[in-house]
């Protein structure tokens, strides 16, 4: 049962929603919500019954002390209300929470429950997948969508993707049939530095998602914490002859690519976000492998870092590097 007792009325809302995961490569879609609830200080509302939807020996519960006393906490999927302020203010509906690990048709319909009872206007699902770009140019985001119209009118791509899917395209597709304007938006993360958390990609799902919806929002330190990691897998990709080779090739390709598309009115569209935030101020097959991340041919991260003939690749390919060492102080834990 759907309880909404202590929401609001809302003013256009949005629902934003992102799930880490396969969905999560570097976290980089979980990070944008996390931001967008942190600088807007958001409530939660509701979560969903972990029983319903988790495996706890996938996604383990963690025990924690409040005041001497010991509390769990249980993976689930939690909503929360933010209110952007301005001259059109709006509301945003967060998801944020794990992919669930059963019942995903019931999953999905509860959550376009709660967006049927809010009134929300649109459906965003963020994701990150594992691609061939280089960390050194701007982060590739795509928006896609299953309706026609709205691929239309909100200059999207209509997604005609095949194969193997996580919970972001379900919930699209679920999104779809019930009559619910969806819309995906994809940032491609550099498959030789897959560890999280990559904030470069977060920034990339956020100023796109800015320009979406229409909102003004805060970045606060994430410019700065872009800029960190690439220095600092600058130094690492140095460090490596192979892999320095490796970017460089990825560059070309990259840029070849994209020369085509250097028009008039992207550059316009860069320079308009710029005026903006200068002037504006203030804030406005198999299953997958368990810890692999999608990539851009649909399949998980550890079969990508292997041999795959049939896999797509650019033009020229490039031989496979190794994976650049995180950067963490201390080494991961070793999986069960």
């Amino acid at each position: 049962m759907i309880e909404l007792e202590g929401v609001p009325e809302l003013i256009d809302p949005v629902m934003v929603a992102a799930f880490e995961g396969w969905n999560d490569a570097g976290d980089a879609a979980s990070s944008a919500v996390a931001h967008l609830d942190r600088e807007w200080k958001g409530e939660v509302f509701a979560a969903l019954d972990a029983e319903d939807y988790y495996d706890f020996q996938v996604n383990r519960p963690t025990v924690w002390l409040d005041a001497g006393v010991r509390k769990i906490t249980w993976p689930t999927t939690r909503l929360s209300v933010v209110r952007v302020g301005g001259d059109k203010p709006r509301d945003l509906v967060l998801v944020r929470g794990i992919e669930p690990s059963m019942r995903w048709r019931s999953f999905c319909n509860e959550l376009l429950g709660f967006a049927h009872e809010l009134g929300v206007e649109l459906v965003v699902i963020l994701g990150a997948l594992l691609g061939d770009t280089p960390h050194t140019r701007p982060v590739p985001v795509s928006g896609v969508t299953s309706d026609p119209d709205l691929a239309q009118r909100m200059d999207l791509e209509e997604t005609k993707y095949e194969g193997p899917t996580g919970i972001v395209g379900i919930l699209q597709e679920a999104c779809t049939h019930a009559g619910v304007p969806a819309v995906s938006l994809w940032a491609a993360v550099p498959h030789y530095v897959s560890q999280p958390p990559n904030p470069k990609a977060t920034l990339s799902l956020l100023n796109r998602l800015e320009d979406l919806i229409d909102v003004r929002i805060p970045l606060g330190e994430l410019p700065e914490d872009a800029r960190a990691w690439q220095v600092g897998v600058d130094q690492l990709a140095a460090e490596d002859s192979e892999v320095a080779e490796y970017v460089q090739t990825l560059e070309e390709a990259r840029d070849t690519a994209e020369l085509p598309e250097a028009t008039g009115e992207a550059i316009a569209r860069e320079f308009e976000r710029y005026l903006r935030r200068r002037d504006g101020g203030g804030p406005g097959g198999p299953g997958p492998v368990p810890g692999g991340h999608a990539t851009a041919d649909g399949t998980d991260s550890a079969s990508y870092l292997r041999d795959n003939p049939a896999a797509p690749r650019p033009k020229p390919q490039p031989p496979k590097p190794p994976q650049l060492p995180s950067t963490d102080d201390e080494d991961p834990p070793a999986e069960d």
